[in-house]
């Protein structure tokens, strides 16, 4: 029967089954549909991506779900608000077969009016969609991906857990029947290599064989099943990977062996083939295991939190469970239960142990009025207080999902290892047909075991040795293992990495810039000295206003010194403006109102000269000087160690702040800090850093999260310092959950070791592979070897990177 192809799909079909179109045919409806939105959409291209591949056909799935993606019940659980005001949700996509099928799902959602971002992982098929709810609806997209032969649905985490669990499951029951059916063929091929060398009937032999067979081929074709896998799914997307490396290498030796069972010279390789599939496996289980322990991780993080609370409403109390808490409601909070959402106390006060959120083990008291965060432990009372973000957007919740990202995101040497492994495995596959070819036709004979084998025997066994033994298992796991590793030690020290590639970017920075403020001081500025030129009553009632516009430091500090010495009244003022690090204007009725620095009052001519090496803050109205202040910050008590850490690996270090160039070189000339600028505005900063990029140095900027957010997004790495988790979480790459600046020496010190294991892990596959794959070639390993020695190696690269949690 005559057989078409199908103009979508690629796939053939009998004519009789095509659905004619003018000169196009198709195998069914959906392809037919599809084909024509490609083409409406101008998306035709999509067929030239997907060259002669085939696809299925498109899913057919029903639109009658489509509601349920616009409810506010699903929006609550699964999308989230960016800051520009737009809905990002995580979608799962099915039908993805290939790099074309990506390529056409982000076109079509990119051409969507209304969808801003659209970014989808391959290896996952997890995409990151945000959009405008004003514009376009979840409903729509979803509709839209089903209209060109795909299907989505929200990813859940749990899911992931699932997977992985049934992952771990599968590949134990896999290597679990491998290693009983390997151990009975090892204990066969012990009598049958006793017998090669005292003599033995063919007829008990062909019994071994026979034997060695049965115990052989669900080993292969069940234990097996997942390099087949692999490497189908590697060619089909052209890839040569590991897998095929493994499947070809057994598959060979397999069906060699099959011959001599079935009458052939020579010997079986079936213990071969048991071992390969046996060792790779076990590997292949570690690998899993290590998945499923940073899954199992996250979820000892997550099991921590209650999984309800007592909410109060019109005077009665009832309990509500963790994801229906909404903003507002009035939570019950008692002596050693864990604050399960942010909020801010209206009743009472009590310590709480921060040390799941910072680190920090001494308690910190909080009193009513103040913010408390999900995640932490009242101690020693019980408090009301009112819920300020919802369970999905509180710091513990975002905590754990910061976790989730670094540990499926890669470093950048990782994709070169992954370009590496790929086409190593094609050259391997070479090398070993070469060999094939020398040993045949050259009738080589270097090997040990080669005395009673004839010449496609030993030529073939060769080859097969060369295959296995090359296998690029050291070189897939240098990377990722190491990474794992590495981002677990760091979160062990509050230290959250928003993804793993921040690791090879610390590892190798050359500069690192300081705010001054909050991060090498501690940020509790106190009024050291002040003088006042006039304490008339609402003079001061004036100032207090002034202070309380602002949340500076400077101001808190002076603000608090005003509370604890006078009677303050709270006074409305007007025309309000922010100048930028240097303070702030006002005016009150006829009155003009300054308060900041001496660059503030030169720049509105008020003429003070007074010079200090402490922070200032002078206080006029309309040009008189009626206050000023002197505050001192100390400095926080591991900066100098840090510092000094930082110069003792040749990394430059620059000091920037906003405040005066008398304040600066103090704080400068304690911590032997040469390079510093004062003086600076917000958008100095930026410059200064974008400067030092231009100049091609790696700039990593540690600032407080929130001044210094255009600083921070200018260079290679944001690690933000501060009290606030939240804010910092925000602006930073690096989340600093614990304000001592010893544990950013440790996000160094561990990045630093965490990259060089990677390039240890690198060179020992790479060096292992040039010297063992000529001595497979030579003739000087059998299969059984070749495949330990794999393992081994996979073993190697596994331990090195334990090395990392070493002190």
């Amino acid at each position: 029967m005559v057989k078409i192809e199908c103009n979508h799909c690629h796939l053939s079909f009998e004519e009789k089954m095509m659905i004619k179109d003018n000169e196009l045919n198709f195998c069914c409806t959906g392809c037919q549909s599809v084909y024509y939105i490609l083409k409406s959409e101008n998306l035709e291209s999509f067929y030239t991506k997907l060259g002669n591949k085939t696809i299925k056909a498109p899913l057919q799935v029903s639109n009658n779900d489509l509601e349920k993606f616009d409810s506010l019940n699903f929006l609550n659980s699964y999308a989230t608000m960016t800051k520009e005001g737009f809905i990002q949700v995580d979608l799962i996509l099915e039908g993805i077969h290939c790099a074309a099928c990506i390529w056409l799902n982000e076109k079509i959602l990119y051409d969507t009016k209304g969808v801003v971002e659209a970014n989808i992982n391959f290896t996952t098929n997890k995409a990151r969609v945000v959009f405008n709810s004003e514009i376009i609806k979840l409903s729509e997209i979803i509709k839209k991906i089903r209209s060109i032969g795909y299907n989505a649905y929200a990813y859940d985490s749990s899911v992931a857990d699932k997977q992985a669990s049934k992952a771990k499951q599968d590949y134990f029951v896999r290597m679990m029947v491998a290693v009983v059916c390997t151990m009975n063929i090892m204990m066969l091929s012990v009598a049958k290599y006793t017998g090669f060398f005292t003599g033995m009937s063919s007829q008990v032999k062909e019994m071994i064989h026979l034997a060695e067979f049965i115990l052989t081929t669900p080993v292969l074709f069940y234990s097996g099943f997942v390099f087949y896998k692999g490497a189908y799914f590697g060619l089909k997307n052209r890839m040569v990977n590991m897998d095929l490396l493994v499947s070809t290498g057994a598959s060979l030796t397999y069906i060699y062996s099959l011959t001599v069972l079935f009458g052939a010279k020579g010997e079986s390789y079936f213990d071969s083939v048991a071992m390969i599939i046996t060792f790779v496996l076990v590997g292949k289980y570690l690998e899993v295991i290590g998945k499923k322990s940073a899954v199992d991780t996250l979820d000892k993080i997550k099991s921590t939190l209650p999984l309800e609370a007592v909410v109060l409403k019109d005077g009665k109390k009832f309990i509500k469970a963790l994801n229906l808490i909404e903003i507002g409601d009035i939570i019950e909070l008692k002596i050693g239960e864990k604050v399960p959402v942010d909020g801010r106390i209206i009743s009472g006060n009590a310590s709480f142990d921060l040390s799941s959120i910072t680190g920090e083990s001494i308690p910190v008291y909080k009193k009513s009025g103040e913010e408390i965060y999900s995640g932490t432990v009242i101690l020693d009372s019980t408090i009301l207080f009112e819920v300020t973000r919802d369970f999905k957007n509180s710091t513990f919740s975002s905590i754990v999902t910061l976790l989730e990202d670094s540990l499926n995101s890669k470093p950048k040497i990782q994709t070169l290892a992954n370009k590496l492994s790929r086409g190593f495995s094609l050259i391997i596959l070479s090398i070993a047909f070469l060999t094939f070819l020398v040993w045949y036709y050259f009738g080589l004979d270097l090997g040990f075991y080669f005395e009673n084998t004839n010449q496609f025997e030993r030529s073939f066994i060769t080859a097969v040795s060369v295959v296995v033994i090359a296998c690029p298992c050291a070189l897939a796991l240098a990377t990722p293992m190491a990474s794992l590793v590495g981002i677990s030690e760091l979160a062990k020290k509050s230290l959250l990495f928003k993804e793993a590639k921040y690791i090879e970017t610390i590892a190798n920075a050359s500069t690192v810039v300081f705010d001054k403020t909050g991060t090498l001081t501690k940020g509790e500025l106190e009024v050291s000295f002040v003088e006042f030129f006039n304490k008339d009553e609402e003079n001061i009632n004036l100032l207090y206003s002034l202070l309380d516009s602002s949340n500076h430091p400077v101001s808190i500090a002076v603000k608090k010194y005003i509370e604890n010495n006078f009677k303050v009244l709270h006074l409305s003022l007007e025309d309000i403006k922010n100048i930028e690090a240097k303070g702030l204007s006002a005016r009150y009725k006829n009155f003009e109102l300054l308060g900041g620095s001496s660059e503030l009052l030169k720049e509105f001519g008020v003429d003070f000269e007074y010079s200090s090496k402490s922070t200032q803050y002078i206080f006029s109205i309309d040009k008189n000087i009626i206050a000023n202040f002197e505050l001192k910050d100390e400095l926080k008590d591991d900066a100098k160690e840090l510092i000094e850490y930082l110069k003792g690996q040749k990394i430059e270090t620059i000091m920037l702040t906003g405040d005066n160039s008398f304040v600066a070189s103090s704080i400068a000339e304690k911590l032997e800090i040469t390079n510093f600028k004062a003086n600076l505005t917000p958008k100095d900063k930026a410059n200064f850093i974008k400067e030092l990029k231009n100049s091609g140095k790696i700039v990593i900027m540690v600032g407080d999260g929130v001044n210094d957010s255009v600083a921070l997004a200018s260079s290679d790495v944001a690690i933000a310092m501060g009290n606030s988790a939240d804010v910092s979480m925000m602006v930073s790459d690096v989340v600093l959950l614990s304000s001592k600046l010893k544990s950013l020496k440790d996000a160094f010190i561990i990045s630093k070791k965490t990259y060089k294991h990677i390039k240890q892990n690198l060179a020992f596959s790479l060096i292992y592979n040039t010297i063992t794959i000529p001595i497979a070639a030579a003739g000087y390993i059998i299969p059984l070897f070749a495949a330990l020695s794999m393992s081994l190696s996979s073993l190697v690269v596994v331990l090195n990177s334990l090395r990392i949690k070493m002190k």
